[in-house]
């Protein structure tokens, strides 16, 4: 998916939450997932091939995708609401994990054999957000302190403070808003 700013995409294994939450452009009023066949595509194209989602499903996905938006915006310090976290602890209680332990000594979470649909998304969703926690990478995938876009990008500055999608876009927009509401 293409970035603003010409952003790098966020590193493996958050492509899948970013790309999700994503799939809505919140200025342009414009949404990638407004059927569940197209829901079904979006999962095939990030290696969840099979799933089938009907109109329920689309809805529960939708829900699902601003709580996460949510999640990310808190790790630019804004507190996740109350509501969003009741539906992520609801729909990760119905989406089980396993951990998978290698002959090497390894160990990886991964999503529990035989869910479907709804629940295969988010299992993998949790299992992916699992990795990169334990990668140190979570704390980085973003969502723009502009209202109006709430983009998620993966902050690579050196100091993890970025605020905006892009400085040139929605920086620039709230450096221009400060200017005019000082002078």
């Amino acid at each position: 998916m293409i970035q603003p700013g010409e952003r790098s995409p966020a590193p493996e294994p958050l492509v899948l939450v970013q790309d999700l939450v994503n799939t809505v452009d919140l200025e342009m009023e414009q949404d990638a997932l407004t059927k569940p066949a197209e829901l079904s595509a979006f999962c095939a194209d990030h290696g969840l091939p099979g799933l089938r989602f009907n109109w329920d499903d689309l809805e529960e996905v939708l829900t699902l995708r601003e709580a996460v938006r949510d999640v990310c915006q808190a790790h630019a310090g804004v507190d996740v609401p109350a509501q969003s976290l009741a539906v992520l602890d609801r729909l990760l209680a119905e989406a089980p994990l396993r951990l998978a332990l290698s002959a090497d000594g390894g160990a990886t979470v991964r999503p529990a054999d035989g869910l479907r649909n709804v629940q295969a998304l988010v299992a993998q969703l949790a299992a992916d957000i699992t990795a990169s926690v334990a990668a140190g990478t979570w704390p980085r995938l973003k969502a723009c302190a502009a209202d109006t876009c709430r983009w998620v990008y993966y902050d690579r500055s050196p100091a993890g403070r970025s605020r905006w999608c892009t400085m040139s876009l929605c920086g620039a927009r709230n450096k221009m808003r400060n200017y005019r509401a000082r002078t």
